[in-house]
């Protein structure tokens, strides 16, 4: 999709959140990044796809679908993983559920990007449910996570970044650096 069509979409999905207009605002994309070394089996490379639904009654849900594997670096770092065994690699799935969050539009709570993103954009906060594997991660056991979920863009396109920040017992995994996607489509009903 050429930038002036994503442009355009954002326009539409910026002018219907500022104007606080009832109708539900649907922005999907995904997430490539990496946690830090410091974590246990670090540092993971994180992959998926994202969905967040931000509802006519100023709530939001989101979704992730991830993958993660030990990342190359674990090759030559403290990991030592085999490149010639990918089961060293310890590769997992997670599902990530916020349901009902609140919504705010203060985008000044979110992590800085480089170069800067200085559009509008949507802030979700609330608890996460995550799995490991299809059943609760380890860390769920330990009490609740919780997940910050910032939308933003630029000066060419409105909403262009995804940002996670987990608290609580998924930084174990995680860590607790901003969780980096992009965002591939916006649309409003």
């Amino acid at each position: 999709m050429r930038i002036r069509q994503v442009a355009a979409i954002c326009g539409v999905a910026a002018a219907l959140l500022s104007a606080q207009d009832l109708r539900t605002v649907n922005f999907s994309g995904v997430i490539n990044d990496y946690s830090p070394a410091n974590i246990s089996g670090g540092p993971w490379e994180i992959r998926g796809q994202w969905s967040l639904e931000v509802q006519r009654s100023g709530t939001a849900n989101f979704t992730a679908d991830l993958t993660m594997m030990t990342s190359d670096y674990g090759i030559t770092g403290a990991t030592q993983v085999d490149p010639n065994n990918p089961a060293t690699r310890s590769p997992h799935t997670h599902h990530i559920v916020v349901s009902n969050a609140a919504v705010s539009y203060d985008t000044s709570v979110c992590p800085t990007n480089s170069p800067a993103t200085t559009g509008p954009g949507v802030v979700v906060s609330g608890p996460a449910t995550t799995s490991g594997n299809g059943s609760p991660a380890a860390f769920e056991s330990k009490g609740s996570s919780m997940l910050q979920i910032c939308v933003i863009g630029g000066s060419e396109v409105d909403f262009s970044n995804l940002t996670l920040v987990y608290t609580g017992p998924a930084t174990g995994h995680f860590g607790t650096q901003p969780i980096h996607g992009v965002v591939s489509k916006v649309s409003a009903r």
